[in-house]
């Protein structure tokens, strides 16, 4: 699935390598995980995408979040994952994420079964989302108004 146009435009504030990292990590969900849907926010403080086979957050099993200095990858219900040998941060109920800094140590292996992992529990809460979706879209869900970026 090729991104929504505007993504692009949303990450253009970014260094380069922010820009290139956050498309890597998203091309690397959209090729385990060709059926699921890219739910876009273009967010106050971050642009933020997360991956559901349905059009709903609450169905999503991981998203990304791009700051200025790095992107967090997380699970949406990462505190239910399976102990592994990747940290995750957060203290919230449910969200854990990693902070990548580079897709070279993004540790793949072990977050490829993660992903499997939380599209599994994702499937479990709605069990729409086991039907194939043959059509994935990338979608704008919000644009903030006011938003924090980085001056290039």
């Amino acid at each position: 699935m090729k991104p929504n146009p505007l993504l692009k435009k949303f990450i253009e504030p970014y260094d380069e390598r922010i820009q290139n990292l956050t498309l890597e990590l998203r091309n690397f969900i959209t090729d385990l995980v060709p059926e699921s849907n890219e739910l876009i926010w273009d967010n106050y403080n971050a642009v933020a995408m997360a991956y559901s086979k349905s059009e709903k957050l609450k169905d999503a099993f991981c998203h990304i979040a791009v700051y200025p200095g790095h992107v967090n990858f997380g699970f949406n219900r990462g505190a239910e994952l399976s102990k592994t040998n990747v940290k995750l941060n957060g203290k919230g109920k449910l969200i854990r994420h990693i902070s990548v800094m580079d897709f070279q140590s993004f540790p793949k292996q072990e977050i490829i079964n993660m992903i499997w992992e939380a599209v599994g529990i994702s499937e479990n809460l709605n069990n729409e989302l086991t039907k194939k979706n043959s059509q994935p879209k990338s979608l704008v869900m919000s644009i903030s108004e006011k938003k924090i970026r980085p001056k290039k």
